[in-house]
């Protein structure tokens, strides 16, 4: 080979080898580029405030046209009103408020007689008037033992023969547990100390230890577990059924860690499912579903007998259910991941970003949901498809037309946009449907809260008790009832109602009739 073939053969290699390592380079700064924007977000969810406001919100729209969108010429000027100086008591800044309903101690601090006597001529004094204030009394929770005595009656008459004498005994009610000390009370204040007080068992065993009462964290769970089992699963499953009813639902998932799962480890995850009603619901419903794993099956056989819209978040799993289900998709989630690519860049870059424009298209949108919030939902669906859906359109053709690098927040951001595109434009169908799925992320909010206190679940039986528990307590809460005083009105009744063979008993437990007893029982005892 000649000298000038080597030549350019040599520099053939390093035309090549120059380009791979450029290649090489830019590839780093990429993935530089990348660690540094998951390094300036794990900073921020350290050390900085979780809200996803920030200034780059719709106050400072610079996308749209601020004049042409908030301006209306029908909208008089405000008349200018010359308002006299004048002064007023100043109000405590605080919102503390006594409740109405609650009882009154009324103690009367009066003078003995023997000093009810003028200092001045010595004449007898007389009430001229009262001064009065209130104090609030908190008296630690109060135990007692509730001792029932039947009356067993026979006939004299009959004693003098020598055959049969007949035994007549006083009507009783059935207890919640038969053979057990419990009370609808009792179980209903551990269940409520543990799933809306966040109490772990253990801590209420200590508590009760103190006021010298024996009573094991065992026991507590036994007589929690029996009394779900027994009563509590019965209105469940009614609530199942008239959640299946609606057209419209919620969904999300947490993950819940359980201990002796079979064929599982102690560490590996198990999932607690959320379904819930909309905000059309005239009696919300909240339920929470236990399974072992967080396969798309889970969803189908809780949903096998519902028909309609679904809002969920950008999990796959909900995307195969069956075509009955329509998935909507969340631009809360769209939006978040926007913001995060907004977070993770340097200051100095934000103002002009792509990302503060994506931010902005979704904060354009929920600005138009508030606008139509107050609309009746035949109105609303008008509305959106007027306004809403051209900005969402004029959005997803910004979105394509990036080609944004996948390894980049921003690509992140938009390819999640476009891979869910086809759901999220399902809020636009239906005048009922919400723009986001944050109504069960407030939902399932509740238990993720209350599982930093109990940790985890010892077996499936009592993972699957737990979701029952909280699924009344949260329905409960939604339908505006204290929660005891719900649990309560079950265990009270529900052994003696014969629920399990009359559907009619069973739904004089559903909330909205169990708010109409409790609130006449109430009424009744408060003194006229």
């Amino acid at each position: 080979m000649e000298k000038s073939d080597l030549t350019a053969a040599s520099a053939t290699e390093n035309q090549a080898e120059i380009a791979a390592l450029k290649a090489r380079v830019s590839e780093l700064e990429v993935l530089v580029k990348y660690y540094e924007e998951q390094f300036r977000i794990s900073k921020h969810r350290q050390y900085e405030a979780s809200s996803e406001k920030s200034e780059y919100d719709l106050a400072q729209l610079s996308i749209f046209n601020e004049a042409e969108l908030f301006a209306d010429i029908n909208v008089a000027e405000p008349e200018l009103v010359e308002v006299e100086k004048h002064y007023r008591k100043r109000t405590r800044l605080t919102t503390d408020k006594l409740p109405e309903n609650l009882p009154v101690e009324i103690v009367e601090h009066d003078l003995p007689e023997c000093e009810r006597i003028c200092p001045e001529c010595g004449g007898p004094l007389h009430v001229m008037g009262r001064d009065s204030w209130d104090e609030l009394v908190i008296v630690p929770a109060q135990v007692k033992v509730r001792k029932h005595v039947r009356l067993v009656y026979t006939c004299r008459e009959c004693e003098k023969d020598e055959y049969g004498v007949p035994i007549v005994k006083a009507a009783v009610s059935e207890p919640v547990i038969k053979g057990s000390f419990a009370s609808p009370e009792a179980i209903a204040h551990i269940m409520t100390q543990k799933f809306v007080m966040g109490s772990p068992l253990y801590r209420q065993e200590k508590e009760l230890q103190q006021n010298g009462i024996q009573l094991s964290r065992q026991t507590m769970s036994n007589w929690l577990i029996r009394a779900t089992e027994d009563w509590l699963e019965l209105v469940y499953e009614a609530l199942h059924e008239m959640l299946c009813n609606h057209g419209v639902l919620h969904a999300d998932e947490t993950t819940l860690q359980v201990l002796r799962e079979p064929g599982k480890t102690a560490q590996s995850k198990s999932y607690m499912w959320l379904y819930r009603t909309s905000g059309d619901a005239v009696q919300p419903i909240v339920l929470y579903d236990y399974q072992p794993d967080r396969r798309s099956k889970r969803p189908a056989a809780f949903l096998k007998d519902f028909k309609g819209y679904l809002h969920t978040d950008g999990y796959e799993g909900y995307h195969s259910l069956r075509s009955e289900i329509t998935v909507v998709g969340c631009w809360a989630h769209v939006r978040r991941k926007f913001d995060e690519s907004l977070k993770a860049l340097p200051e100095r870059d934000r103002e002009s970003s792509n990302a503060l424009r994506g931010k902005r298209y979704c904060d354009h949108l929920f600005e138009l949901e508030r606008e139509f919030s107050s609309l009746a939902p035949e109105e609303r669906y008008v509305k959106r498809l007027a306004q809403s859906k051209p900005v969402l359109e004029e959005f997803f053709e910004w979105a394509v037309s990036l080609n944004a690098a996948p390894k980049t927040g921003i690509g992140i951001a938009v390819h999640y946009a476009l891979s869910q595109r086809k759901y999220l434009e399902h809020y636009l169908l239906d005048g009922r449907l919400e723009i986001s799925n944050n109504r069960a992320e407030r939902s399932i909010k509740p238990f993720v809260v209350d599982r930093k206190n109990f940790l985890f679940a010892n077996t499936p039986r009592e993972a699957k008790a737990s979701a029952v528990m909280f699924s009344l307590i949260e329905t409960a809460k939604e339908n505006g009832l204290n929660p005891f005083e719900y649990l309560v009105y079950i265990l009270k009744n529900a052994p003696n109602w014969n629920i399990r063979d009359n559907p009619d008993a069973l739904n004089l437990l559903m909330p909205d009739s169990a708010r109409r007893s409790i609130c006449a029982t109430a009424t009744s005892r408060t003194p006229a």
